[in-house]
């Protein structure tokens, strides 16, 4: 295995890892979900585990930690050509089109249109938006990954804004950071990070 395979699959282990066990919260769009992928992941893909004909929950509860990875390295890497960004966004935009496909690719594409790029906010890695994001990483070296995870961090606020039963997701009963944000912000520089108190700011309107 190359040194860059096998820090695009630590990648993959490491979103394994931060998405954790099984779930299926009613409040989330994802439904019934194991380390990260979906059960509409698995119907899509056909992953019949148990082998009675059809995908349900019981499905996503024998999924393997193997089979999480080699899926976001097929389907949610390679497939979606995160690969052929520049090197710098891959750990970051990877890390969100597991949490949220497509608009992870609208996130950076409306980002580059920031930074005066022409390009189709479609949701889709093309050759424009390749192009694109190699000019803005050549631009702005320092600080593209920052402004990238700055706008996955908004991102979350928007769902929690417009979606109360999303709120639980950006913030603790205990009204700090909730898991959104906290991992929007393991991309961003600790400088960039929000203090408790602009934190609190910004969710005053949920109540």
């Amino acid at each position: 295995m190359t040194a860059k395979v096998s820090k695009i699959r630590q990648m993959a282990e490491d979103i394994v890892a931060r998405e954790g066990g099984y779930v299926n919260d009613p409040d989330d769009p994802g439904g019934a979900t194991k380390y990260g992928v979906t059960i509409h992941t698995m119907r899509r893909l056909g992953l019949d585990l148990t082998g009675d004909g059809k995908v349900t929950p019981a499905d996503v509860k024998r999924l393997t930690q193997a089979q999480a990875v080699d899926i976001f390295l097929k389907h949610y890497f390679t497939g979606p050509r995160i690969a052929e960004l520049p090197q710098a966004l891959h750990e970051t935009v990877f890390d969100m089109y597991v949490n949220a496909g497509g608009n992870a690719v609208k996130i950076l594409q409306r980002m580059l249109l920031q930074m005066g790029e022409k390009v189709s906010v479609d949701g889709a890695i093309g050759p424009q938006t390749i192009a694109a994001a190699e000019r803005a990483h050549r631009k702005a070296s320092d600080h593209i990954v920052d402004a990238y995870g700055i706008a996955r961090r908004n991102y979350y606020f928007g769902i929690a804004d417009r979606r109360p039963a999303s709120r639980k997701y950006a913030r603790t009963r205990s009204g700090g950071k909730g898991g959104w944000i906290r991992r929007a912000e393991e991309f961003i520089s600790p400088r960039y990070h929000m203090t408790q108190a602009q934190f609190n700011a910004r969710v005053a309107s949920w109540g």
